[in-house]
């Protein structure tokens, strides 16, 4: 009964791989849904199929993932932009795979991938490190679309350039988080001219923190000094007093703040 059984299943896969493979265009629209991975295998070996087909088929999140394998394998000689970019983003996708893809994208399909639904973090990371690792080589007008455009990640790296031509881009960002202007601010390429950016910048001059690395900076200008010392608690002026590689001036500013609180 088993074996008969068995035997009749058999044929039945067996008459729907030769349907899969003797299907016309019309009919592989119809076996996209298919789930066992050999009937979608023998579709992707189809002669009969066509880009429009692979972009459905890629559009699914539920692909075994030796399907997007074979697509790029049989498929890929001169890949349209769109097919490029669907394989990269489908998230059984192998990371393996995604690693010959993702040079191939130009720059602003990364960022396009970075935000398209369903795309797994690994994915999106990858593409946020080939973005990156392009940032030099980058002319300033694609730069000062990403600082508009671009996920957080690259945001702070743009930030932390501290190119004078994106950096408020970068501030006026809702993606810049402010553990990187932290960073930056406490970084070497913080200058006179960026921090007082940061300073004037209404979204982030009320921060505590980033008032003091502002202030704790050496490049700081004096008119921070004297606009915000009256307003410090006592304790944040004697942890700026603390700060030995402050210049002069500004330790003057700060004892002269003390002196006029009694301290």
């Amino acid at each position: 009964m088993a074996e008969s059984r068995g035997k009749t299943l058999n044929q039945e896969k067996t008459l729907r791989l030769l349907a899969a493979n003797q299907a016309s265009a019309l009919e592989i629209l119809a076996l996209l849904r298919e789930t066992d991975p050999d009937i979608l295998a023998t579709l992707v070996r189809n002669r009969n199929l066509e880009e429009e087909h692979l972009r459905v088929l890629l559009k699914r999140r539920d692909l075994p993932p030796e399907i997007p394998t074979l697509i790029h394998k049989r498929h890929f000689q001169h890949p349209s932009r769109a097919l490029l970019l669907a394989l990269a983003a489908n998230n059984a996708t192998s990371g393996h795979l995604l690693r010959q893809l993702l040079p191939r994208l130009r720059l602003f399909e990364l960022v396009n991938l970075c935000y398209l639904p369903g795309v797994t973090p690994d994915q999106r990371m990858a593409a946020e490190r080939t973005i990156l690792q392009r940032l030099p080589t980058t002319p300033l007008g694609n730069k000062m679309t990403l600082a508009r455009r671009a996920t957080p990640t690259v945001v702070a790296a743009l930030l932390q350039e501290g190119d004078p031509a994106t950096f408020e881009i970068c501030l006026n960002s809702p993606r810049l988080k402010e553990a990187a202007v932290f960073q930056f601010l406490k970084s070497a390429r913080a200058n006179a001219a960026t921090l007082s950016m940061v300073a004037r910048h209404s979204h982030w001059n009320q921060r505590p923190n980033l008032r003091m690395a502002i202030l704790n900076n050496t490049r700081c200008p004096n008119i921070w000094f004297q606009l915000w010392l009256p307003k410090l608690p006592v304790a944040a002026l004697q942890q700026l007093r603390a700060n030995r590689q402050l210049p002069a001036p500004h330790k003057k500013l700060i004892a002269q703040q003390l002196k006029a609180r009694g301290r």
